[in-house]
């Protein structure tokens, strides 16, 4: 019998996706006879601590899973359960993804209480978001709004509807899936408006490298086709040295053509302003290559000066 130790965040949302992969784990244990146990260390990351300015301006890659990989490194746990949207591109060495599940809803969502949509949003509405990338979108296609930024965990974002005059609060609908929470959604955001952020809907499971009975055990919660669409999506996301402090994001499918399964890509850059808004659509069968054909195309229309002004370069 062994007991794995599962590290985690510890909002509401990390711990409920966390506890969703245990019972999917444990009934795979159950099916096959397996002799293992877990349990949850919850750990305070970076990004949890530092909520009164924007991710743009922490700095950094992996402000939301140094802490949790350092517990891993240091064999404080055994697997370690993030969001893809916050794993940077590159992991540390020795450390691999045992398992990539089966994807929840892509999408940003709207929620608001004066309006049922994007479109029915008041000239000049107040809306809050943490996301550049959402930032760039939004002031692109509603150059009228009013974009303020606002952190912290789903709860305290939705209550700023109440509290700080917000008209509207855009979030990550897998999110408000996992924690039960869909009715509070007024409306899914297109990917043609706004493109989702690399891996935004995905979970992750990390583990050592070394570590066999892990990843034997992990690879049957693994989804092929979501780890291929999440792969060339960290592959534009590498290419292009980016993290969660740019305006860049990209959405891969896996789409069915003439029989043949083929992978179709879109990304996206933007300035900060949405004055600049750089997208382009690539398909191909090979997700590390397509990743970065896709970000070598906006590199070619002007995206690394985007990204290097908003880095301060």
């Amino acid at each position: 019998m062994r007991t794995f130790v599962v590290g985690t965040r510890q909002s509401h949302l990390a711990m409920t996706q966390t506890g969703h992969v245990i019972a999917a784990l444990e009934s795979i244990c159950r099916e096959q006879g397996l002799p293992y146990t877990f349990e949850v260390k919850k750990i305070v990351t970076k990004g949890d601590r530092i909520l009164d300015v924007t991710l743009s301006k922490v700095g950094g890659k992996g402000l939301f899973v140094k802490e949790i990989e350092q517990a891993l490194m240091d064999g404080e746990i055994d697997m370690a359960v993030h969001s893809m949207k916050d794993v940077p591109s590159e992991l540390p060495e020795g450390f691999v993804l045992g398992a990539v599940p089966e994807r929840e809803d892509p999408r940003d969502c709207l929620i608001s209480r004066v309006a049922d949509s994007l479109d029915s949003l008041p000239p000049g509405a107040k809306i809050g978001t943490s996301s550049l990338r959402r930032s760039s979108q939004l002031k692109a296609y509603r150059p009228d709004l009013q974009v303020e930024w606002i952190r912290g965990n789903i709860e305290s974002r939705m209550r700023k509807l109440e509290t700080d005059g917000f008209d509207a609060v855009i979030l990550a609908a897998a999110g408000l899936h996992r924690v039960g929470w869909q009715d509070q959604i007024t409306a899914y955001i297109p990917e043609d408006i706004s493109i989702p952020a690399v891996g935004q809907g995905a979970l992750g499971i990390e583990c050592r490298e070394d570590d066999r009975e892990a990843l034997s055990l992990l690879s049957r919660l693994h989804h092929a086709e979501t780890a291929q669409c999440v792969e060339a999506e960290r592959a534009f996301l590498a290419r292009l040295n980016g993290g969660c402090q740019v305006p860049l994001g990209a959405y891969a499918e896996l789409r069915q053509i003439e029989g043949k399964p083929v992978i179709e890509l879109s990304g996206m850059v933007g300035s900060p302003d949405g004055q600049t808004l750089l997208r382009e659509k690539q398909s191909g069968t090979e997700p590390a290559k397509l990743g970065i054909q896709v970000a070598d195309k906006l590199l070619a229309q002007g995206a690394a000066a985007i990204l290097d002004e908003v880095r301060g370069g």
